[in-house]
């Protein structure tokens, strides 16, 4: 029940981050954003650790910051997958993966749903 609380809270998410930063970035509906939320959960669990493991140097080094170029290019790779979903380019990725990661946190804290 967690995981659907959790993927339903990130589509709200990913709507409120598309409505602020509406030029650059656009979100077709609300289904296209449920798709986004499930194909980011797909990403985040299968793609993510790969990337974290060839970057590891190169995150010790930048002292973390370099995940911030590992979620855009996350966000990048949604994009091209998922479509009604559009993002113009890395700094847009880059924006929307850290309004997108504060929005999701709040409203999942709302919600409750950090219990399980």
């Amino acid at each position: 029940m967690g995981f659907l609380i959790r993927i339903l809270v990130s589509a709200l998410a990913a709507m409120a981050t598309a409505y602020l930063l509406k030029p650059a970035v656009e979100v077709n509906s609300f289904v296209t954003a449920l798709v986004l939320a499930l194909v980011l959960a797909l990403l985040n669990a299968l793609v993510k650790p790969i990337l974290l493991f060839l970057t590891f140097p190169v995150t010790v080094v930048t002292l973390g910051l370099f995940l911030f170029v590992i979620n855009a290019l996350i966000i990048l790779l949604a994009a091209k997958l998922v479509p009604g979903f559009k993002v113009d380019g890395f700094w847009w990725a880059m924006l929307f993966s850290i309004v997108m990661t504060i929005i999701n946190s709040v409203m999942i804290s709302l919600a409750g749903a950090n219990n399980d």
